[in-house]
């Protein structure tokens, strides 16, 4: 009887060891592939690209798909998922996107900032010469001079990037807003005024620092660093530099350097004109021109770096088409 017992109970053991064994393997298998996918480091083999793509094939891609892609690209070490968060902004009252989330990086290089400031400071330094020719008009050059020098303060503290002057950037936009507004009429004090700001300017360029505290770090306004026909003095000019530079190839060729730079100013200028509290921002016919003005702008700069003539001239079209009709409806 015990015999029979055992004899029936060792046919049970070997048919449950073979389940046994391949619940092990399978278990094994399954650790080393969640091992190697957590942990392993060895390059993937992936396919060569083709040597050259067909017509159609080039047609379907941008040429730089990272010159038309916005915000900040994702960052895949240590686990991270999705796009890395921003840096947040430590000048008072800025901000580091323009209107609808737009970074102003993609308008505007660091170096036609810093190169506004130094130009327009020659224009300061000619209006305030002499106090006869400041009061016989040279106010009103002063005046455009330090909104563009503001302006371009202004982007400067909300910049999405390490960039020269940031963290005097609010303080200094403040200064030239406020003499800017004051350069309405060519006074005495207007004149005084101006050559101080001039002196805090070519201070800031020997690289010190401006003396006191912004302003606007409380409620800060776009509205506030510079009035809308002082911009568009800056913005006609603008104009001009574009349309000169595309009269014939050899003009392009020669002024590139120069028509890359205002078209950047004019690109900035129709964003910030589109800002919460500049005149007609809440209108949407003189939004739409502005921010037409903007895009056409934008391409202008991208066929100056590619140094495409003809695109470039096709942009400065609509440059001047959105301007026109802006022009037609509204007045400064």
């Amino acid at each position: 009887m015990q015999w029979q017992t055992r004899q029936d109970r060792q046919p049970r053991v070997r048919r449950a060891r073979p389940a046994i064994v391949l619940a092990l393997v399978v278990a094994a298998i399954a650790a080393q592939v969640a091992a190697g996918e957590r942990g392993s480091t060895k390059p993937r083999k992936r396919a060569a690209p083709p040597a050259q793509f067909d017509r159609a094939s080039t047609g379907t891609f941008f040429d730089d798909a990272f010159a038309t892609l916005q915000g900040p690209r994702p960052v895949f070490s240590a686990g991270a998922v999705g796009p890395a968060a921003p840096a947040a902004d430590t000048q008072p009252g800025g901000t580091e996107a323009a209107s609808g989330g737009l970074r102003w990086s993609t308008l505007v290089s660091e170096e036609t900032l810093t190169d506004e400031v130094k130009d327009r400071k020659a224009d300061v330094a000619a209006a305030v010469a002499k106090s006869s020719d400041f009061k016989g008009g040279g106010y009103d050059s002063a005046r455009e001079a330090f909104s563009s020098i503001a302006m371009a303060f202004g982007v400067i503290a909300a910049y999405d990037r390490e960039i020269r002057w940031k963290k005097d950037a609010a303080t200094a936009r403040d200064l030239f807003a406020r003499v800017g507004a004051n350069c309405k009429v060519g006074t005495d004090q207007s004149f005084a005024e101006s050559k101080t700001r001039l002196g805090d300017l070519e201070s800031m360029l020997e690289g010190s620092s401006p003396e006191g505290r912004a302003d606007l770090e409380e409620d800060f306004r776009w509205s506030q660093v510079a009035a809308r026909p002082a911009l568009m003095s800056r913005l006609e000019t603008g104009e001009d530099v574009i349309g000169a530079g595309m009269a014939s190839r050899g003009d392009f060729d020669r002024e590139l350097d120069r028509i890359l730079h205002d078209a950047e100013i004019v690109a900035v200028i129709g964003e910030v004109i589109q800002q919460p509290d500049f005149e007609y921002h809440d209108d949407d016919s003189y939004r739409g021109y502005a921010a037409a003005m903007r895009d056409a702008a934008v391409k202008v700069g991208d066929a100056c770096r590619k140094k495409d003539y003809e695109a470039a001239r096709a942009a400065a079209s609509e440059l001047k088409k959105s301007c026109d009709a802006c022009h037609g409806d509204y007045r400064s």
